[in-house]
């Protein structure tokens, strides 16, 4: 009885890391597309930035920076994509200063 309550945990467990790593993919995709919209705002293709995607996927990025049972590889994964979404962050930001919209 105890062992199949341990291998219960132990699965929960292993479909929650699974869960997160889908997350972390998902950010991942969810950054380029935003990289992708940001592009087009700076091209001329669109009117107004998308900020309510920028600030849906800061939510994300947040709620799983939160998240205590990531694991290591986890961790290290998304501070790699977080790292790499400040630089784009940053970017946009001076873009936006430059071209005299608002800044965020």
């Amino acid at each position: 009885m105890l062992r199949n309550s341990l291998d219960r945990r132990s699965e929960q467990k292993l479909d929650n890391q699974a869960s997160i790593e889908e997350q972390i993919d998902r950010l991942e995709e969810d950054i380029r597309r935003l990289k992708i919209d940001f592009d087009i705002y700076f091209n001329g293709g669109t009117k107004t930035p998308p900020h309510a995607a920028r600030a849906s996927l800061e939510a994300r990025i947040s709620r799983l920076n939160g998240d205590r049972t990531l694991s290591y590889g986890s961790r290290y994964k998304l501070n790699t994509m977080m790292s790499k979404y400040n630089s784009y962050r940053h970017l946009w930001r001076r873009r936006l200063r430059e071209k005299g919209d608002e800044i965020y």
